[in-house]
């Protein structure tokens, strides 16, 4: 294999990217870019691969959520520490319920591109430029021409999240953090034992560390991630965040992508579908983590309810006849999507993503493998209207109420916090009937 550089992916072809018009410009910005500081250190990547390991081996579990595509209008204090807020209280339940630590991962400080299926897109009758988040272009017609510009907008929008986030952690008291509001899960058939869980939780003497997160993004455009990458010591690493995955659609083993991502130490996502074959995720895996080291890959399955048996049970075998050692986690959302019949929007039913994530649960233990986590796309929101169903009982009327995201739909506030009591007790059951068989 050729050696690698931090631009050694321009050598292969890339998917997702956006093309700049002004090369000059484009050069200008990214060479910016190089010289700003960090948002991470490379200590914190390597204390989540330690993380990742321990969750790959069952001793943690895993947390990741937040938007779809972060909004620069978004970037303000109240929204901010709700979102955070949501994540850490997630996995405070996950802790109480289980008695397992968690990693809690946000989609957060970057996570402002997405992938889009054609660069340009018909509104009105008019040909323009797909809108492929806010560090690309904007989501006003007027504002879809890729614009290399909004790479520093969307730096200096992750710093200042970032920075909001940290000496939020470092000043709050673990309490503010563990104040579940359930009013709204009222209609839950659990309601009362949900209750006496969040009594417990919120008298309990909680430490520090249950306000410790991650950051993670898809890295994307490749020149962005590139420019965001440092030497440390004789290891490169993305210090945009800590850690960055692949996505369905970039993952071909001979792109640019891969290649860019096989040459960086931070832990890293790989998003795996239906389209995965078994022979290709082996020579993947080879790619990525040739030395086989433990918590460098995180394998995120996204299937769809109904679809897990026949293709997970297949993807783990490949990965045991690899030898390679990963974490697994479970993409719930994204193989779930559907249009609501009477309106159009795009949702999901949260009774679907759920299902899927206990449908990963049982394949796993019935391969005896793991699974790692689970990986959502939530807002702290409790208003928002995108996803159906939850005990709330959301509907296709009610999607129009406070339909926010430019992209995809997002669990709310209850609906995130009821699928996390659904998750926390189906993996208490799991081992207490493991213990029972012992």
């Amino acid at each position: 294999m050729s050696a690698w550089t931090p631009a050694s992916w321009k050598s292969k072809p890339a998917c997702q990217m956006a093309e700049w018009e002004d090369k000059a410009l484009a050069t200008k910005v990214l060479d910016k870019l190089g010289k700003l500081p960090p948002l991470v250190q490379a200590s914190e990547c390597e204390k989540l691969k330690q993380r990742l390991a321990e969750a790959g081996r069952g001793e943690r579990f895993i947390i990741q959520g937040g938007d779809c595509a972060e909004r620069f209008i978004d970037c303000e204090a109240d929204r901010l520490e709700t979102q955070l807020k949501l994540i850490l209280q997630m996995g405070v339940i996950v802790e109480h319920v289980t008695g397992k630590p968690t990693v809690r991962i946000c989609r957060i400080a970057g996570q402002y591109g997405k992938p889009r299926s054609k660069p340009t897109e018909v509104v009105d009758g008019k040909e323009v430029m797909s809108f492929k988040g806010d560090n690309i272009n904007g989501f006003e017609i007027k504002d879809r021409k890729w614009d290399p510009e909004r790479l520093l907008q969307g730096y200096f929008h992750s710093t200042a999240t970032l920075n909001f986030l940290r000496s939020y952690v470092s000043s709050a008291e673990p309490a503010d953090c563990t104040n579940i509001d359930i009013n709204a899960l009222r209609a839950s058939k659990d309601y009362a034992e949900i209750a006496t869980d969040v009594r417990a939780i919120r008298a309990k003497d909680s430490g520090k560390d249950v306000m410790d997160f991650f950051t993670a993004h898809e890295a994307m455009q490749l020149d962005l991630e590139e420019a965001l990458t440092r030497k440390v010591g004789d290891k490169y690493y993305n210090l945009s965040a800590h850690l960055v995955w692949i996505g369905d659609r970039t993952r071909q083993v001979n792109g640019a992508h891969l290649e860019y991502f096989r040459g960086i130490s931070n832990p890293i996502g790989v998003k795996v579908g239906p389209s995965m074959k078994n022979d290709e995720l082996k020579e993947l895996l080879q790619i990525l983590n040739p030395t086989k080291e433990e918590g460098r890959i995180m394998i995120i399955t996204r299937y769809g309810a109904g679809k897990v048996e026949a293709m997970l049970t297949e993807h783990i075998k490949a990965v045991k006849e690899c030898g390679i050692p990963v974490t697994w986690q479970c993409d719930a959302v994204h193989g779930n999507g559907i249009v609501a019949e009477s309106n159009k929007y795009k949702t999901r039913r949260v009774e679907d993503c759920v299902q899927e994530i206990l449908e990963c649960m049982a394949v796993h233990k019935k391969c005896g493998s793991i699974l790692g986590g689970i990986h959502l796309e939530v807002t702290g929101q409790k208003t928002v209207t995108e996803c159906l169903g939850g005990c709330e009982g959301m509907t296709e009327a009610m999607l129009t109420k406070n339909y926010e995201t430019y992209c995809d739909p997002r669990f709310n506030y209850s609906q995130s916090i009821e699928a996390a009591f659904t998750v926390a007790g189906e993996m208490l059951h799991e081992r207490a009937a493991k213990r029972a068989r012992k």
